[in-house]
């Protein structure tokens, strides 16, 4: 029987996704839809590859709310177990550097932070429970002091920022080269109500509008995608009017290579000074760079920058 038992354990572990869940775990309680974004697989599947794992022992399940959060069994994670020999060797295959485990944790810092961002890390530690405390209505209530714009957003992938700004502008349009995520973004605006945005396909070389015709122009996690990123900002400046304003969010240079071959990124990221001398080349003043969001332990800084085009 025991010979059974570890023969199906072993065809368990015989899984590079189900490995990547126990490695994860191992470092922070997840729920679903935080495993999917961390290892790029569809929500069936962790949910398929978790539902294994649990019947084995090797994590558990407690629900909070509408949530599942699984994290390593105490069982496994115990020395002292019939199991503990099992995991001290998968901890030590674990912390073989590689690729793919980079990726793993620097998508799980993304988390960590999506989950820190919010009024309660800027309190003491007498913390307090205030309803309705919100970075996305302070970001939304900033909008109702800008006058009404046009606004594009270049590379705006399925229009989440796209939709916010709408909320505020006279119109935005939304450029992205993919058909699919466009369509996505044009269907959540139009589940959210929000009329006012146009959908165009086009390059961030060679942008579908008319010279001139833009009061922002926004770039957010753009830059990095553009073969030529000199181009993307002449044609930035292109498209605004006088005195118009480019508004860029952009990934402060790293040395994470494995986002080459993940997500398409041409570029490792921008150092402050080269930002502001793409901005400066191609013809905008009034420049500022400076950090927007940066996690201890995070490979990635956020730099967020502004120019305009000189009226």
């Amino acid at each position: 029987m025991y010979v059974d038992q570890a023969s199906g354990l072993l065809r368990l572990l015989g899984d590079d996704t189900r490995l990547r869940l126990l490695r994860v775990l191992s470092r922070e309680a997840l729920n679903v839809s935080e495993l999917t974004a961390i290892l790029g697989v569809a929500q069936s599947g962790v949910s398929r590859h978790l539902a294994l794992l649990r019947d084995a022992g090797l994590v558990s399940e407690h629900r909070a709310g509408t949530f599942a959060w699984y994290r390593l069994s105490a069982d496994l994670a115990d020395h002292g177990s019939q199991r503990g020999a099992l995991w001290q060797w998968l901890s030590a295959e674990f912390a073989r550097p590689s690729a793919a485990a980079r990726a793993d944790d620097a998508r799980l810092e993304e988390i960590r932070r999506l989950r820190q961002e919010s009024f309660a890390q800027h309190g003491d530690d007498r913390r307090q429970l205030v309803p309705g405390r919100s970075w996305a209505a302070w970001a939304r209530a900033l909008g109702l002091l800008l006058p009404p714009l046009e606004v594009a957003d270049l590379g705006c992938g399925e229009g989440y920022l796209s939709i916010e700004m709408a909320r505020w502008a006279r119109r935005v349009v939304a450029v992205d080269r993919s058909r699919e995520v466009l369509s996505r973004g044009r269907e959540l605006a139009r589940r959210r109500k929000i009329g006012n945005i146009v959908w165009k396909r086009g390059e961030l070389e060679r942008v579908p509008l008319q010279a001139e015709t833009m009061d922002v122009v926004l770039l957010s996690q753009a830059l990095h995608h553009a073969e030529k990123p000199e181009v993307v900002m002449a044609e930035t400046r292109r498209i605004l009017r006088p005195g118009g304003r480019v508004l860029i969010l952009e990934l402060r240079e790293h040395g994470e290579a494995w986002v080459r071959a993940k997500l398409g990124d041409r570029w490792l990221g921008f150092s402050d000074a080269a930002l502001q001398a793409l901005m400066a080349g191609a013809g905008f003043d009034d420049i500022t760079v400076r950090v927007g969001a940066r996690r201890t332990g995070d490979p990635f800084v956020v730099l967020i920058a502004s120019g305009r085009k000189a009226a």
